[in-house]
């Protein structure tokens, strides 16, 4: 070991996020103390972020085959055939601690990490998406933090040159200390035209190409796996600072050597950078590395081997080529003005091997940096379920006229404008669907083919009931693809979480997964790629149990794709799915009568498939002209949203006898869709449902320029778009909240 790196103690161990059994491992493993450098990169290898040491037990139970899956779990992204020798190729990831730290950065370096996963796979991205928990608003930290985030997002992706199509956003108390930013990135590829990480083939150039390596973002990973206490301030040094320009290069770059045929393999250097990617390629093609960082581009003097080896500048790919097309590679590269070095080379050894200053500063076996890496098999206990809240149970506090318009007004339900509209979602000219309907829809090349694209989930559900939450958050996504009249393909999935070693909060973890895997087999919706982000949690305080599921859809024809604007007057509204009046979890309690409290309303998964086909085939019948999923606030906040988009109003017919108004109109019940049909066709419409057992209801007729409601005044839709569209910018620009 050199004198220049510090003696291994306990506390030296302690500090790089290993626990006790974890380094007598290592000691086993390896036969003798390991260098400093060595304990850093166990510990980058070893943590949560990169192992999955606390999850992997559960997630291995997930489908994630199906005829149209290419690639599942395990590479950059996943790949999934969409006909016509093209293969869409997805992904998200958490950003979470790095954007509390630092929410510019934090979020941007979401966005470009996840952009890099999906061109390594040879796919040129065509969208991203997001999803985004805050805290309570009023929180002081809040606004700072949504102000932050949101122009990381788009300073990243506007700059890099890709469209911010959809996502979501909350707010919550329990996300006060930890704010999530889920980041989604969708591309298209040539099936043929796939490249994976294995490496190949003894004696292969390993070449380092992209932006230079500085000290930003070192033990990044580690930081993620932890959780905050009173220094989260300190750990400002481990978040990584982007550049979305030199992105753009090394895009443009990566895609022209491998149509020259240059690449056997391509790693992104995400989460515990070099490291990480040298490892994976060479683990994955049964191959030692050696690696000379004397050969490694880097912008600051005097770097380490640790450092240089864990360091997470952005907007950097490892590589295995060709050797006889090494100089034409690094023309290429030079010509996008970015950095080129070939840096080592693949042995038939299977060990890591790094050389720095003349010294070997790592010797390790290469499988089991990854393969050995802990796995736990956490104790954990299920979630105390909270008994079913009847609607006699609920009073209701105010008019339907008025529950609405303040609801519309409530920071979780009002209008996400704000946030949207600083994201270019129209660069690339393929956006059909901008943010505000139920997904996206961006149309592949000149079309006809496109995709719809969704990110979803109901943390409240998830906390109130584990499992369902996990059904329903996965239900959620297939809806709002069916909406569009797109056929769902496959999901990604980014799993957020509080400490794994509570019981409590594993319980949650196994529950939502539990749910999640019924949900994607019964509904034949994959997962194809993912993440999971634990240790959110500040003081002892974890966030809600937020399962973000990504979905995207393939539309045969664009020109076929259905929004939720009413796009007539007087045609019927129809609405698809039972509806009982659940009120447990429902945003009308919560908002309206103060309680968090109650079960969340069930999902039947035969009913939420025989209803979304058959929305499908009315979509593709050309039988419907509007068609909005119900999911928060219930029937009469998507009536206003759809009124809202269209500017045309609605007559509504009362409440079934059987269900307190209130319970109707604002119960989330789930598996309900809300259509438009010229009226000459309702009837048919209606015959269809009722021969294909989905239970459906007249719920009025589109008319006028207000909501009516017998008893009720009518809301006019200009009042029900100002409520809708006023809190984002209002709070943004320091209205109380």
């Amino acid at each position: 070991m050199s004198s220049k790196e510090p003696q291994i103690t306990p506390e030296l161990v302690a500090s790089h996020g290993l626990k006790p059994d974890e380094y007598e491992r290592i000691l086993t493993l390896i036969g003798r103390e390991p260098t400093f450098t060595e304990l850093g990169i166990f510990s980058a290898m070893w943590n949560e972020h990169c192992s999955y040491k606390s999850s992997k037990v559960h997630l291995r139970t997930l489908p994630t085959k199906a005829p149209w899956v290419i690639q599942g779990p395990g590479e950059n992204a996943g790949v999934v055939s969409i006909g016509d020798g093209l293969a869409v190729v997805f992904k998200m990831e958490s950003h979470n601690h790095p954007s509390y730290i630092e929410p510019y950065q934090g979020a941007a370096t979401g966005v470009g990490g996840i952009l890099r996963d999906v061109f390594t796979m040879g796919a040129r991205p065509i969208a991203c998406l997001n999803a985004i928990s805050f805290g309570d608003p009023a929180h002081p930290k809040t606004r700072h933090l949504v102000s932050g985030v949101v122009a990381g997002i788009g300073g990243y992706g506007n700059s890099f040159g890709v469209p911010t199509v959809g996502g979501q956003v909350r707010f919550h108390t329990r996300y006060d200390g930890n704010n999530l930013v889920n980041a989604m990135a969708v591309g298209i590829v040539e099936t043929r035209k796939i490249f994976y990480a294995a490496a190949t083939g003894v004696g292969m150039p390993v070449v380092y190409l992209g932006s230079k390596t500085g000290r930003d973002g070192i033990h990044g990973a580690t930081m993620a796996s932890a959780e905050f206490g009173a220094d989260a301030e300190e750990k400002r040094p481990t978040v990584q600072v982007g550049d979305p320009f030199s992105e753009k290069l090394l895009l443009e770059a990566c895609l022209e050597i491998m149509a020259k045929d240059c690449v056997i393999a391509i790693q992104d250097m995400g989460a515990a950078g070099l490291t990480c990617s040298a490892v994976e390629m060479g683990a994955k093609g049964d191959l030692g590395i050696t690696l000379d960082l004397d050969k490694v581009p880097t912008r600051e003097t005097g770097m380490s081997a640790y450092e240089m080896l864990l360091s997470e500048s952005q907007e950097r790919m490892l590589m295995v080529l060709k050797p006889e097309k090494e100089a034409e590679a690094e023309a290429i590269f030079r010509k996008w003005g970015l950095d080129f070095a070939v840096v080592g080379e693949t042995t038939p050894t299977m060990r890591f091997v790094v050389k720095h200053g003349g010294e070997v500063k790592v010797d390790l076996p290469i499988k089991e940096l990854g393969d050995e890496a802990p796995v736990y098999e956490r104790p954990f206990v299920a979630s105390s379920l909270q008994p079913q809240i009847t609607a006699a149970e609920v009073p209701p506090p105010m008019t339907l006229a008025d529950s609405l318009e303040k609801l519309l007004a409530t920071p979780d339900l009002c209008s996400k404008r704000w946030v949207w509209e600083q994201y270019d979602h129209l660069i690339l000219g393929n956006t059909l669907q901008k943010p505000g309907g139920d997904a996206a829809v961006v149309r592949i090349d000149d079309g006809p083919k496109g995709l719809a694209m969704t990110a979803d989930v109901t943390p409240r559900y998830c906390e109130a009931d584990p499992f369902e939450g996990g059904k329903q958050a996965v239900a959620e996504a297939w809806r709002n693809l069916i909406a569009t009249g797109a056929r769902p393909l496959a999901v990604t999935d980014n799993l957020n979480f509080g400490n794994p070693e509570k019981p409590e909060t594993m319980g949650q973890f196994v529950g939502c997964v539990r749910g999640i895997g019924e949900a994607c087999r019964a509904l034949d919706f994959p997962i194809v790629s993912g993440n999971v982000s634990l240790y959110n949690e500040t003081h002892g305080r974890a966030i809600l149990p937020t399962p973000t599921i990504g979905g995207v859809g393939l539309l045969d024809n664009v020109a076929d794709a259905t929004g939720i604007a009413f796009q007539a007057e007087d045609e019927a509204i129809l609405l698809f799915g039972e509806t009982q009046g659940w009120l447990g979890q429902s945003l009308y309690l919560r908002e309206l009568c103060s309680r968090e409290e109650g079960a969340p309303p069930p999902v039947d998964l035969d009913a939420e498939r025989r209803a979304g086909e058959f929305v499908r085939r009315l979509i593709g019948d050309s039988a419907v002209t509007a068609v909005h999923d119900v999911s928060d606030g219930g029937l009469l906040v998507a009536l206003a949203e759809m009124a809202i988009a269209s500017g045309i109003g609605a007559k509504l017919y009362g409440a079934p006898v059987t269900t307190p108004p209130h319970a109707f109109w604002f119960g989330e019940d789930q598996g309900r869709y809300i259509v438009t049909t010229p009226n000459d066709t309702a009837e048919a419409v209606i015959a269809k449902a009722r021969a294909a057992n989905i239970p459906v209801r007249r719920l009025g007729q589109t008319a006028g320029d207000a909501l009516t409601l017998v008893g009720e005044r009518a809301m006019l839709v200009t009042t029900l778009r100002e409520r809708f569209e006023s809190w984002f910018p209002a709070y943004m620009a320091g209205a109380a909240a």
